[in-house]
């Protein structure tokens, strides 16, 4: 039993179902549904979590009726065919000791409204709402189809009892169905189901009696919703909380999973999923109130990524059970080295958003950019011993080298990692001397502690030469040396000077007054260089070559980020290929018209232009027969995440035959 987490490893009792644990992994979409069905590799997901300690597992969200159509890739419970999927997570949740709900869903007018063969799909709302984020047209629903609805949010939850599931959870968050017929602003019905708060809440009420009647006395179920939907069209604190005094006075649900934020409008959609920006366990005030005046537990979620910040919310009083879901996407094993007090073996999640809800905008099955095992579990869920022991030289030590080393060294191998310079981290080093970008750090530091366990040994400060590689008795080389900024060809004047990122981080630039940035990628480098600018009082001109700043970047920090950095004077200019500069002036083109773009009296010019591979150490040098491989930003310059990949994948392969 823990010694520091003792609140966390406390067991708690909803409606006589015992979870061992108060930490919670929340209904989130992975995308490894397949036809609506709970596949295997859904099963192996779910089988990670509850094997690495997790007390409750929460489902992800499963459509109640065929209107509820979200994406493509969601979980349908309108059918019996659902039930051996449910039945499979079921079993191995519980075989691994923890508990686990269905989620209940109805997007209503928030769909994101593709359906597999490209077409739009119909929206459904209690009135008709034109949606500012998906663009989609809801159409009213009608007396008859209201009351199908509700009828199938029983009907599915009776299908997940009927597999095995301890509960199933009401999902009315996020602007959500449920949380449309709440709202006045959204709900403009002038029958039984809008008009005043009684009738408005009608909607929840007849859903959560269905469900009890279809599923019995004994199941657990439990309510999803936001404390604050964070937009002026959505639900406020006050109608939020009197939605749960007026539920509660009827004992309608068995525990509140309180959130924050709505799917209906940039501002309110980041708090599906916060970044790092945001505070940990900022949403721990709202779960406050509603503990307040209820007494059933109360769940909460918001950026509770270590088991420490858990530990304080339920010490405090404002929650019973944290969610702590990215925390597991980045080590399913967290709940176990926090029982175990490892609390340094713990991988920590630093809220990049990149693999996991980043991945739903690119139609990717969720994972994590330090833990490529997540969402791949049946091909790399625990490392195998390799059928052949070999040497392994591994020569840099950024995120691609070190993932590199740590696995081929947890599959039996002897590994020797080389770093030319004093300190593992390559890249990211520079990334989180950014603004709001020091917990990107974190990367290093959890990379190098699998180093270290995998008990690799490290030569820091060498640049490994074919006679340091043959010495090693190396039977395979992993080269991942990295790449060096890229200069775009430009026509200077009057011994114009151009900086690229790492100069100006290194503190080599000279920075003026106004500041022209050549951004080419649209990533966290342009963006970072603007605000940093900006905030030591410069003029700043963000000139990319894409369709607008930060298209790299997951909607929710690009958003964010650019509705920042506007407000702080940065002006954007789109579709800019830088050309050149002379003394006063720096020139870009645009790069459909090709017409002249002039960022006038710019006396600094910095490019971010993304980078090159290093050349090959070991071109034509003779490494004893060695195998070589490049990997990460040596084969081709990308991310952090496509490093860490092709470092697992890499020494995956060493040895298998």
């Amino acid at each position: 039993m823990s010694r520091l987490f003792t609140h966390l490893f406390s067991p708690l009792t909803i409606r006589g179902v015992e979870v061992r644990n108060r930490i919670l992994s929340t209904g989130h979409h992975t995308l490894l549904a397949r036809d609506g069905k709970a596949p295997d590799e859904l099963v192996a997901y779910h089988e990670a979590r509850a094997r690495g300690g997790a007390g409750l597992i929460v489902l992800e969200c499963t459509a109640v009726h065929e209107t509820a159509f979200f994406h493509g890739t969601c979980l349908n419970g309108f059918t019996d065919d659902c039930i051996p999927g449910f039945r499979k997570l079921a079993e191995v949740i519980h075989a691994n000791g923890a508990k686990t709900f269905g989620q209940l869903f109805h997007p209503g007018c928030e769909v994101m409204g593709i359906a597999s063969d490209g077409t739009r799909t119909v929206a459904y709302a209690p009135s008709a709402v034109k949606h500012e984020r998906y663009l989609t047209t809801a159409v009213p629903m009608s007396g008859a189809l209201i009351a199908d609805v509700i009828a199938c949010y029983g009907a599915t939850a009776a299908r997940m009892i009927e597999a095995g599931l301890d509960g199933v959870e009401v999902m009315a968050s996020h602007g959500y169905l449920p949380s449309q017929f709440l709202n006045p602003r959204i709900n403009r019905r002038e029958d039984e189901w809008g008009g005043s708060f009684h009738n408005r809440i009608r909607f929840l009420r007849e859903i959560v009696a269905a469900v009890r009647a279809a599923i019995g006395p004994g199941p657990v179920v439990g309510l999803r919703i936001s404390g604050d939907e964070e937009d002026a069209r959505g639900l406020h604190l006050d109608e939020c909380l009197a939605a749960v005094d007026a539920l509660h006075g009827e004992r309608a649900f068995d525990y509140y999973n309180v959130t924050a934020g709505s799917s209906s409008s940039a501002k309110a959609v980041v708090h599906i999923v916060p970044p790092m920006s945001f505070a940990p366990a900022y949403v721990a005030p709202y779960a406050r109130k509603v503990r307040d005046r209820v007494d059933v537990p109360v769940f909460v979620v918001g950026r509770i990524n270590q088991p420490h910040e858990a530990e304080t919310v339920i010490r405090n009083g404002d929650a019973d059970m944290c969610g702590m879901t990215r925390a597991m996407i980045s080590d399913p094993e967290m709940p176990r080295k926090a029982r175990e007090d490892r609390t340094d073996d713990i991988r920590a999640c630093v809220a990049c958003n990149q693999a996991c809800i980043g991945h739903l905008y690119l139609g990717a099955p969720v994972s994590c950019i330090q833990r490529p095992e997540t969402g791949r579990e049946r091909r790399f869920g625990s490392p195998r011993t390799a059928a052949t022991v070999r040497r392994v030289a591994v020569v840099g030590g950024g995120p691609a080298g070190m993932k590199a080393a740590a696995a081929a060294a947890e599959r039996g191998h002897h590994v020797t990692l080389f770093e030319a310079g004093r300190r593992l981290g390559g890249q990211v080093l520079y990334a989180q001397m950014l603004p709001g970008r020091a917990e990107f750090g974190g990367v290093v530091t959890n990379l190098a502690r699998e180093v270290e366990r995998a008990q690799v040994r490290v030569e820091l400060g060498v640049r490994a030469t074919a006679a340091d590689i043959v010495a090693t008795g190396a039977d395979a080389v992993i080269v991942a040396t990295g790449a060096t900024p890229m200069r775009p060809d430009l026509e200077l004047s009057d011994g114009r000077a151009v900086y690229d990122a790492w100069q100006v981080l290194d503190g080599e630039a000279p920075i003026g007054r106004h500041v022209a940035i050549a951004d080419w990628r649209g990533d966290w480098v342009g963006m970072g260089l603007a605000e940093r600018f900006v905030r030591e009082g410069r003029q700043v001109t963000l000139a990319t070559s894409t369709q607008g700043p930060a298209v790299s970047l997951m909607p929710y920090i690009r958003d964010q980020w650019v509705s920042l950095l506007q407000g702080l004077g940065v002006r954007f200019v789109s579709y800019a290929r830088p050309y050149g500069a002379d003394a006063a002036d720096v020139y870009f083109e645009h790069t459909y018209s090709g017409e002249a773009i002039v960022v006038s009296d710019a006396d600094t010019f910095v490019v971010s232009y993304g980078n090159e591979p290093r050349p090959s150490p070991f071109e034509g040098d003779d490494l004893g027969g060695a195998t070589v491989r490049l990997i990460g930003d040596a084969a081709s310059p990308r991310t952090v995440e496509e490093a860490v990949l092709e470092g697992l994948v890499a020494a995956d392969a060493i040895g298998r035959t």
